[in-house]
């Protein structure tokens, strides 16, 4: 139950972009926290994921893509 003295923040329409003159077209990406895991390998892989989802404008991609993306990078069986 809350209390009516009680301030609720105002609500932000995040769809309708920044109005506080920030860059326009600014994507937020999902793990972009993640990258600094002290491994450079796993670093390398995170950033070229990141590259071919905002290059292909894909949210997630498949298990072929991200083959592809780890060939991309050298690996070879």
């Amino acid at each position: 139950m809350q209390v009516a003295s009680e301030q609720q923040a105002p609500f932000v329409d995040r769809r309708r972009g920044a109005s506080n003159g920030s860059t326009p077209g600014f994507e937020r990406r999902q793990f972009s926290d993640s990258r600094d895991s002290g491994r450079p390998e796993v670093d390398e892989l995170a950033k070229a994921v990141d590259q071919y989802k905002l290059m292909h404008r894909r949210r997630f991609i498949t298990f072929e893509e991200l083959y592809d993306v780890i060939a991309s990078l050298g690996y070879h069986k």
